[in-house]
């Protein structure tokens, strides 16, 4: 594989991830024509469109999706190769300092660091938990890792992966309260918010045609903890919406369905930072190397 053919299937994987090709030259500090050629030579290889594009947004066809799914795990092993080649070159030492949320780094950052160190022996980690943003220059972390948007935009961002958010209830609250089929019946029912984001009660979702349908919620009870959220939905308290990695398990144990399954909340991006430097330390770039590698092969 050439560096343009590289090149090229990086572009499509930003483009499936950002949603539109402005948001994917904007990631790949590239310009929109360039991304938009990347795009059509792919295109005219597979001999079939991969990507119906609008004036606002781009959706992935149904080649398009298998194609993605592909490639971003092809991606994912050139990742961990170079990754890997980089062992037999560089020797990694001293201490690698990291920032990350208080669900999501138990459950991955904290496994993933553990096998990074196992291949260094030299190094020392620190991992904080934290659901409130505090400025890596001022914290002193080497990277940050946030789902979200970047909230500074002086700092160095590297999507790691693509969040996927759903809305839920346990069974008990929809036999007793009735199933919304589609957002606009939410209104009718409780919806439990997580009291420390901004607009958390408007809630918005994109229909199969791609339009926006916005819906002002309310319920009887609000938490700035996800987790406390969660359980009380699990609960029958009322309507949630989070992550699908965070409540996996509860699905699993069906102590919670899954719904409005054709209207589909923003996914959020995950994302390490750090403050802008000329030179990143060699334990920082492995690491963030590494955990793009490990985590394009995990369902979040």
């Amino acid at each position: 594989m050439d560096n343009g053919s590289l090149r090229d299937l990086e572009t499509f994987v930003a483009i499936a991830e950002e949603g539109n090709l402005t948001a994917a030259a904007r990631r790949l500090d590239k310009s929109l024509q360039a991304v938009s050629r990347s795009l059509q030579v792919l295109e005219r290889e597979a001999g079939t469109l991969l990507v119906a594009r609008t004036t606002r947004q781009c959706r992935l066809t149904t080649a398009g999706e298998k194609f993605y799914a592909r490639i971003k795990q092809v991606l994912g092993d050139l990742a961990m190769a170079r990754a890997e080649l980089a062992d037999y070159a560089t020797t990694v030492s001293g201490r690698l300092r990291i920032c990350g949320p208080t669900l999501f780094g138990p459950r991955y950052i904290a496994p993933l660091l553990a096998s990074f160190l196992a291949r260094y022996p030299e190094l020392r980690a620190s991992l904080d938990l934290s659901d409130e943003y505090d400025d890596p220059a001022k914290t002193g972390a080497d990277v940050t890792i946030r789902i979200g948007e970047t909230p500074d935009s002086n700092l160095v961002a590297r999507r790691l992966g693509t969040i996927r958010r759903v809305t839920f209830a346990s069974p008990a609250y929809l036999e007793s309260r009735g199933r919304p089929l589609r957002p606009a019946d939410l209104k009718q029912h409780d919806c439990l918010v997580r009291s420390a984001l901004p607009e958390a009660s408007l809630w918005r979702y994109r229909g199969k045609r791609g339009i926006e349908e916005r819906v002002q919620v309310r319920g009887r009870f609000d938490s700035n903890s996800t987790a406390a959220l969660n359980e009380a939905v699990a609960s029958g308290l009322g309507i949630g919406r989070a992550a699908y990695w965070q409540i996996s398990e509860l699905v699993l144990q069906r102590r919670v369905e899954l719904i409005l399954a054709d209207y589909e909340l923003t996914p959020l991006p995950l994302q390490a930072l750090w403050p802008p430097t000329r030179r990143l330390p060699v334990r920082t770039r492995l690491f963030v190397e590494f955990l793009a590698a490990r985590l394009q092969s995990v369902a979040l």
